[in-house]
């Protein structure tokens, strides 16, 4: 009987537990056929999610938790879930039920005809802000046109990975993470499966803006060089465009022959603004590649753990990577 895990990051989810898990025992109700293990990584929540957690921890044994010693951002829980998962299929979905349980058997459907790696797509998301889709759909568009890893819009971390990508995961070693472009990046048989996203009942979305847009940015630059490029290429473009302008300028400053006046003061002014923006921006692309490049020297752990419910003996020993 094939043993699938659940792996669950929570932050600030205290009023949604209880009916998540309700909800997805009456799923894997359905499923006679597997065993389960549910776990969940408590992402530092300054709520009452852990006592949630562990008071389900208590009720089953089947749930498993983990519990940080800070915030480390979800990437990084959904890292830490699928490391310790045993199943011999990992699903990775989101505690607020806009992940819909009722998914789970298609997934698993899915991976029992052969796919190694069952990603769902959001194809409608009921009161999603304006400027969320337009940033996830400029996000897609770009990563797109600039990586060479196949993203394809709207997907979401809700999905199911076969243990055999599971292994791959868990020999990944970078701090910078954006699991579902990991997952994306390895290739495999994949599939994928649609979804409607219902509105949250209760709380806020994990994801603030400022999340967002560092999470956006960290994909970019863990999956591309080209902003590394594209400093070169202006570079490039702008000493073209200026190099004649200017040479334009210092001949009619010398000879007069049209009525543009140029005085030397102008020409410095302009040059220096023209190669101070050109100089700023390359260092800006630089530095957040080098960022990324301190981030993986330091080799401080991936995540620290502060406590576990229901975890085998021995394996205390092994959380924070």
């Amino acid at each position: 009987m094939s043993l699938i895990s659940l792996v669950v990051p929570v932050f600030r989810e205290e009023r949604n537990l209880a009916r998540f898990y309700a909800k997805v025992q009456e799923v894997v109700q359905g499923l006679p056929d597997y065993q389960w293990e549910f776990l969940f990584v408590n992402d530092g929540s300054p709520d009452n999610s852990l006592l949630e957690l562990i008071k389900l921890s208590e009720q089953d044994p089947r749930v498993k938790v983990i519990d940080f010693s800070r915030n480390f951002g979800k990437e990084i829980a959904l890292s830490a879930g699928v490391h310790h998962a045993k199943g011999d299929a990992v699903i990775t979905l989101d505690a607020d039920l806009q992940h819909p349980p009722d998914l789970i058997p298609s997934l698993v459907a899915q991976w029992e005809q052969g796919a190694e790696i069952v990603a769902t797509i959001r194809i409608q998301s009921i009161k999603q802000a304006f400027l969320r889709k337009l940033g996830s759909t400029l996000f897609y568009w770009l990563m797109a046109r600039i990586s060479k890893v196949e993203m394809v819009n709207k997907t979401t971390d809700y999905r199911l990975i076969d243990k055999k990508i599971v292994k791959r995961f868990n020999c990944m070693t970078e701090r910078s993470r954006m699991y579902r472009g990991m997952i994306d990046w390895m290739g495999y048989k994949k599939v994928y499966v649609e979804f409607v996203a219902d509105p949250r009942d209760e709380g806020v979305a994990g994801y603030s803006y400022r999340k967002l847009i560092d999470l956006a940015i960290n994909s970019i630059t863990s999956f591309s060089v080209f902003p590394l490029k594209l400093a070169a290429y202006l570079g490039l473009v702008i000493t073209g465009v200026s190099t004649p302008l200017l040479a334009l300028a210092l001949f009619d400053f010398i000879f007069k022959i049209t009525a543009l006046n140029v005085t030397p003061s102008a020409i410095i002014v302009l040059a220096n603004m023209l190669l101070n923006g050109v100089v700023l921006m390359c260092l800006g692309f630089i530095a957040l590649y080098i960022g990324n490049i301190h981030d993986e020297v330091t080799n401080r752990p991936l995540y620290l753990v502060k406590n576990t419910y229901n975890l085998e003996p021995g394996e205390m020993e092994s959380l924070g990577r």
